[in-house]
C-alpha cells in the first residue's frame, strides 16, 4: 500500500457548489455527470472516491472489481444503491447528506397531508369539470389528531417540527434513537399503529425495512389512518396498501415513491395496481420529489462537500490499494 492524494470521480451531476468547495479545498475530481455504464468504467479503475446520486449501483461486484474505491460519498440521504455490508466489512466509508433534504422531505410531507385533509385535488378537480360539490369535498381537520412518525432520523424530527403548531398528539417510534425531543413521545411499533389517525414513514431501506409496511402491519393500524411514506418504494408492499384502501380500513394514502418507478417497465399487474389506486380521490402519488427541491439540490451539495472535504483532509494521505 501507498499513499496519494484522493482520485474522485463524479458519476452524476450536482450543484455547482459542490465542485467550487472541492476547487477551494484544492482538491481534484473527474467531473463525469453523463457517465455510461459500460462505456465509462474504465474510469472506476484509478477512483478512490466515487460520488453519486441516485443512478449508479455500487454492489460488491463493483468493490470488488475497482478496489481502489475507499470512499464513496452519496448525494442524498438513503443508501440502498450502495452495498453497506461490504462497504463496513472492508473498511471502505460511506458518506451522505440527509441534512441536505430533510427540509424539503418535511415540506412535502406536509403539504401531502394537507393536501389529501382538505380535498384539495379532488375539488380543484371538481371545479375544472364545471362542477361544485361541497359537501363531497368536505375535509378533515388535523388539529386534535394522533400523528404517528416511524423513523426520526433527521427528516422525521422534521415532520415532527412541522406538527407542533397544529395541536396534535405527537407519537414516534425508532429503534435505533433514543428521542427526546419535546412534544415527541417515544412509544413501542404496535402503540402507535393502534393509536394514530396518521402514520408517516421516513425509515432507510435495508433487509429489516423491505415489505415492511405490509397487510401485517396494516392490520394492527386504527380504521380509517392516513398513511404517508416519503422514504422508500420498497418498504411498503402496494398491493397491500391498495387492499386496505379497497376494503375502507387506509382512509387516505400519500405515496411519494413506489418500488417500481419506470412507468415503461412496469408490468401489467403493477400497473393494474397502482391505476386502481389513482381511481380514489383519497389517494396521492408524486414521483419522488420530496426532497428535489430548487434549495434542496444546493444544500445537498454544500453538505457532503463539507464532508468529503473534512475526510480527506482528515486522511491527509490518501491510501491507495495495489496489487
Amino acid at each position: 500500500m501507498h499513499t496519494t492524494k484522493p482520485n474522485i470521480l463524479i458519476v452524476d451531476d450536482f450543484h455547482a457548489v459542490f465542485l467550487q468547495q472541492l476547487d477551494q479545498a484544492e482538491l481534484s475530481y473527474n467531473y463525469k455527470p453523463d457517465f455510461k455504464w459500460p462505456q465509462d468504467q474504465n474510469l472506476l479503475a484509478t477512483a478512490t472516491v466515487l460520488v453519486i446520486r441516485s443512478k449508479f449501483q455500487v454492489t460488491e461486484a463493483v468493490f470488488k472489481a475497482y478496489p481502489n474505491i475507499q470512499c464513496v460519498a452519496r448525494g442524498g440521504a438513503g443508501m440502498d444503491n450502495i452495498d453497506e455490508a461490504y462497504a463496513n466489512a472492508n473498511g471502505i466509508t460511506l458518506l451522505n447528506a440527509p441534512e441536505g433534504n430533510k427540509d424539503a422531505v418535511a415540506e412535502h410531507t406536509m403539504g401531502m397531508l394537507l393536501s389529501l385533509s382538505n380535498q384539495l385535488f379532488q375539488g380543484r378537480s371538481d371545479v375544472a369539470k364545471g362542477l361544485w360539490p361541497r359537501e363531497a369535498n368536505r375535509g378533515w381537520e388535523i388539529g386534535g389528531k394522533t400523528i404517528g412518525i416511524i423513523g426520526f432520523g433527521h427528516t422525521g424530527s422534521s415532520v415532527a417540527k412541522r406538527l407542533q403548531s397544529f395541536g396534535v398528539t405527537i407519537l414516534a417510534h425508532d429503534p435505533y434513537v433514543t428521542i427526546a425531543a419535546e412534544g415527541v413521545q417515544q412509544v413501542e411499533l404496535d402503540n402507535l399503529l393502534n393509536q394514530s389517525d396518521v402514520i408517516t414513514f421516513h425509515v432507510p431501506l435495508t433487509a429489516e425495512t423491505k415489505g415492511y409496511l405490509n397487510a401485517q402491519m396494516i392490520a394492527k393500524m386504527k380504521p380509517n389512518c392516513c398513511i404517508i411514506n416519503c422514504s422508500r418504494g420498497g418498504i411498503a408492499q402496494l398491493a397491500d396498501l391498495a387492499e386496505g384502501i379497497n376494503r375502507g380500513k387506509i382512509k387516505s394514502l400519500a405515496l411519494d415513491v413506489l418500488e417500481f418507478e419506470n412507468p415503461q417497465a412496469w408490468t401489467p399487474e403493477y400497473k393494474a395496481i397502482v391505476d386502481g389506486l389513482l381511481s380514489h380521490n383519497q389517494v396521492l402519488i408524486t414521483p419522488h420529489v420530496a426532497g428535489w427541491t430548487t434549495e434542496s439540490y444546493e444544500k445537498i451539495a454544500r453538505v457532503l462537500s463539507n464532508k468529503l472535504i473534512a475526510h480527506t483532509t482528515n486522511l491527509k494521505n490518501y491510501p491507495t490499494k495495489v496489487d
